[in-house]
């Protein structure tokens, strides 16, 4: 099949529009496959991967915009080289207020809205930093969307906030609710009493949504990036949103969200909750308190949410390994009657999910019977969209799997709300079908494992991506924790015993 490149030199795109560039290509007629990418190192090993590459990409630099379209025939690979003009060229409409004009830098922002107090920023990484100091400097509190940051950048930026007595959330901060806003990355969750500092964005996402399920709210949640609780950053904003909330009259109680901290950090992490006159929930998942009295600390996302609760409500509470045992004994039943066999393979948009679906995993498996991807991580995400925006690079690995005699378990999270591409179960739900497909092609079953991080008012509708997972064979769970301990029992039927009792 011919494949058809072409290089536009400096012409820099941002992501939203490379990602409805190859979209619009992916829906031509007779193309198979396209992708829309800066020339970043990285891009060109995706490019690579995919059988994209040619010798004219492979020229392109990072400030280069590349096209690649790979299809059926020579005529649609000229059709989709022509609609790459008419997507650029589009005009996408733009809401404006009658009479003023929308502002192009922060300056002109701030004389529209003198009032303002924070400032969202998702820019290139490279430019992340300068604005980001441009709005502290003009007394704002900042949401640094913005990846590929670098350390010594993140800690200056921490700095100036801290002698300005501003939070800066960032970077690489998914996702926050200030005052009941979300940004960036957001379910739509009711206002309440429970109060989130979170390292992570789909972490604080599993949490607010299982908070709402279960019928209580957010006063706040305060992001503060994936490195704020290294040894290097030492966890000052995570100290600051603490302080914050624990003087907050809306905040009743206080749930702390991360991938484990330093080991240097977890004693002034402790300290700081010590002087919290509320409760405190700490899931910093695969860490232990090093002291007493400071909090209760809990293994998974799930138990945060529900404990959270549980201690608002003055209820007892104690961990559940499965919601529904017997709804999970039908699905084994189910799934092993095609006898999977292989290795557990997550992929996974979610960095903090990924996470914890190895912390459960590997005390059941084993660390040779799994391997997760956290799609998410930067270095997949320099140059093109997060891939919860754009879900086609997740659903090309799926369908790799699909090819994969060693894979015979596949590990996904779905993850919804504002920001988030409109329909993300779609792609996903159709990469699933192929692989399992091609698997059987091949003699083997492939059996597909779900959790959705969602609410009922989330824009992509939860009830609608679920119903689309399950009709393409996929097994959905409650929970990513849930799903992980299913797709263990998957692998391992003697765990039955210790996980479901029987």
């Amino acid at each position: 099949m011919p494949i058809r490149a072409v290089v536009r030199r400096s012409y820099y795109r941002d992501s939203m529009v490379l990602m409805r560039v190859a979209e619009a290509l992916r829906a031509l007629p007779g193309v198979r496959e396209a992708a829309a990418l800066m020339g970043t190192p990285a891009n060109h090993e995706l490019l690579a991967s995919a059988g994209l590459a040619t010798a004219e990409t492979k020229e392109a630099t990072p400030g280069d915009l590349v096209i690649a379209v790979l299809a059926e025939t020579e005529s649609a690979a000229e059709a989709g080289l022509v609609e790459v003009e008419r997507v650029l060229t589009e005009q996408r409409p733009v809401a404006a207020v009658p009479g003023r004009a929308l502002p192009r830098t922060l300056d002109s922002a701030l004389r529209q809205m003198p009032d303002a107090n924070l400032a969202a920023i998702s820019v290139p990484g490279e430019y992340a930093t300068f604005e980001a100091q441009r709005a502290l400097r003009h007394g704002l509190h900042v949401f640094l969307f913005s990846d590929n940051v670098s350390l010594d950048d993140e800690i200056a930026l921490n700095r100036l906030a801290v002698e300005r007595g501003l939070l800066c959330m960032g970077p690489d901060c998914g996702t926050a609710y200030v005052n009941g806003v979300g940004l960036g990355f957001a379910n739509v969750v009711p206002r309440g009493r429970v109060g989130c500092v979170a390292a992570s964005g789909t972490g604080l996402q599993a949490v607010v949504s299982r908070l709402a399920a279960l019928g209580e709210g957010v006063s706040h949640g305060i992001g503060v990036g994936g490195r704020d609780l290294s040894a290097e950053v030492g966890g000052v904003m995570t100290l600051m949103a603490l302080e914050a909330l624990a003087a907050d009259a809306t905040t009743e109680a206080i749930v702390v969200i991360s991938k484990p901290p330093a080991p240097d950090v977890v004693p002034r992490l402790e300290a700081a909750i010590v002087r919290i006159a509320k409760p405190v929930v700490v899931c910093c998942l695969g860490a232990r308190p090093a002291g007493s009295g400071t909090g209760r600390w809990v293994g998974t996302l799930d138990d945060a949410a529900e404990l959270v609760v549980a201690t608002l409500r003055g209820g007892a509470w104690s961990p559940r390994v499965f919601t529904d045992p017997v709804d999970v004994r039908a699905r084994l039943t189910r799934a092993r009657g095609h006898a999977p066999r292989g290795t557990i393979l997550g992929l996974y948009t979610g960095g903090t999910l990924a996470h914890e679906a190895g912390l459960v995993l590997e005390p059941l498996v084993g660390v040779a019977a799994f391997r997760v991807v956290d799609l998410g991580d930067d270095e997949f995400t320099r140059g093109r969209p997060h891939p919860m925006i754009d879900p086609e690079a997740r659903a090309a690995r799926v369908r790799q799997a699909g090819g994969s005699a060693d894979v015979g378990v596949l590990l996904l999270d779905l993850v919804l709300g504002r920001a988030v591409h409109p329909d993300p179960a779609a792609p996903l739900a159709a990469a699933v079908y192929d692989a399992r497909r091609a698997a059987a092609a091949d003699g083997r079953t492939l059996v597909a494992v779900a959790s959705v991080v969602g609410t009922d008012g989330d824009p992509q509708d939860l009830r609608h991506q679920i119903a689309t997972l399950e009709a393409a064979g996929v097994e959905v769970l409650p929970s990513n924790a849930q799903a992980a301990r299913f797709a263990a029992l998957l692998t391992r039927p003697e765990l039955d015993r210790s996980l479901l009792g029987s």
